[in-house]
């Protein structure tokens, strides 16, 4: 797939937002919750045929089995959606892309680059309350009715279950291609459930400007054409000054963010390590740098930064990783792989006797590593 689409595909989230203040504006209530339709009919074979796509995502290995995340998670969705809370089954997969989605029998992906990117917990509600509003307007079903009458069917089918997805979101994009005026009500719905229950609407908007960051710092990124997923779509900016102006007219609520940072902190390392390893390195730089504005003292973000550097290795980026992760040791608490980048660029520089300390402090620091018989054989090249 065109990868500059990389953080929006599949995203429902990252719809048109033209006119969502007008909607916001109605009286809109959330339907009674749904009864299960029956099997004979159209809608109740395709909530078959996603209850047998639930039990694959149940099984599959991209799902993190965390019960305390998880029970997070799910309590996010279920204060959303009120009175449909004990339809919501939320899965949270392990996948380095910012993608939320919600199936018509009530299943919900929610991925953790999303919860990567995510500063605080009325963020991840924001993203949540859109999904949750195309789910209560039931536009995922209309979707799923008009993917039925294509001979692709099967495919999407495969897609929505993650197998295989993260090289093919162009394809689940296109099944998930809501119109406009689906995506202006999920908006619309997303933000007055925000609202309803103290999240600070604001939040959303931020979600997006930090989105657009990523997507300019991508060297394939054409302002004028963006890819098909926002062909039809307002400018990207126009979406994030709408959300802004809309959270606007009612300001205030929370934003959990000390909550929020406890129950990712276990997981984020890994989460950086992901980011990275997609291997767009202009995006993760992009990202890594906003995270550390607002938390230099995040010996995690510097180090991951300092890593996509020497990955990229353009430029003066041997020097910019080398700062990095010198400054990730200063701060303290750095990742044992932080002397093994270290000693990898000085060892290409020739600088024996320091790769030398870094690649022996990094066997200190983490002697069960998996490459420790790479190491040690670095070391033996370079002599005492």
């Amino acid at each position: 797939m065109n990868r500059r689409r990389f953080i929006a595909a599949g995203c429902a989230f990252c719809g048109s937002l033209a006119g969502v203040a007008a909607l916001a504006q109605t009286d809109w209530q959330p339907p009674a919750r749904f009864s299960r339709p029956d099997i004979a009919t159209d809608e109740g074979g395709l909530w078959a045929l996603m209850d047998r796509e639930e039990t694959r995502l149940r099984r599959s290995p991209f799902s993190l089995r965390d019960p305390e995340l998880h029970d997070y998670v799910q309590g996010i969705a279920c204060k959303l959606a009120g009175d449909h809370c004990p339809d919501v089954r939320v899965y949270v997969m392990k996948t380095p892309l910012f993608n939320a989605s919600m199936a018509p029998n009530g299943m919900m992906q929610v991925w953790t680059g999303l919860m990567l990117r995510a500063e605080n917990e009325a963020q991840l509600a924001a993203v949540i309350g859109h999904e949750i509003g195309h789910y209560l307007s039931r536009h995922t079903l209309d979707r799923l009715r008009d993917a039925k009458a294509r001979s692709a069917f099967g495919q999407f089918l495969g897609l929505f279950g993650v197998v295989g997805a993260v090289g093919q979101l162009a394809v689940l994009a296109s099944f998930f291609s809501y119109s406009q005026e689906q995506e202006r009500e999920a908006d619309a719905i997303g933000l007055q459930l925000m609202r309803k229950v103290g999240y600070d609407p604001i939040e959303a908007s931020k979600v997006w400007g930090n989105l657009l960051l990523e997507l300019k710092a991508s060297p394939d990124f054409d302002r004028e054409r963006p890819g098909p997923m926002f062909a039809t779509h307002p400018a990207i900016e126009e979406r994030q000054e709408t959300l802004k102006k809309l959270a606007q007219s009612a300001p205030g609520g929370a934003t959990n963010a000390q909550v929020w940072e406890e129950r990712i902190k276990p997981y984020r390392r890994e989460w950086l390590v992901e980011d990275i390893k997609r291997g767009r390195y202009e995006e993760s730089i992009a990202l890594f740098t906003r995270m550390i504005g607002p938390a230099p003292t995040q010996a995690d973000f510097v180090y991951a930064r300092g890593e996509a550097y020497r990955l990229r290795a353009k430029d003066k980026d041997l020097d910019s990783a080398v700062a990095d992760y010198q400054n990730a040791i200063a701060i303290g608490g750095e990742p044992p792989e932080t002397y093994r980048g270290l000693g990898a660029i000085q060892r290409s520089r020739k600088q024996l006797a320091e790769a030398r300390a870094s690649y022996q402090r990094y066997l200190e620091v983490a002697p069960n590593a998996p490459d420790t018989l790479m190491i040690k054989s670095y070391l033996e090249e370079l002599g005492t």
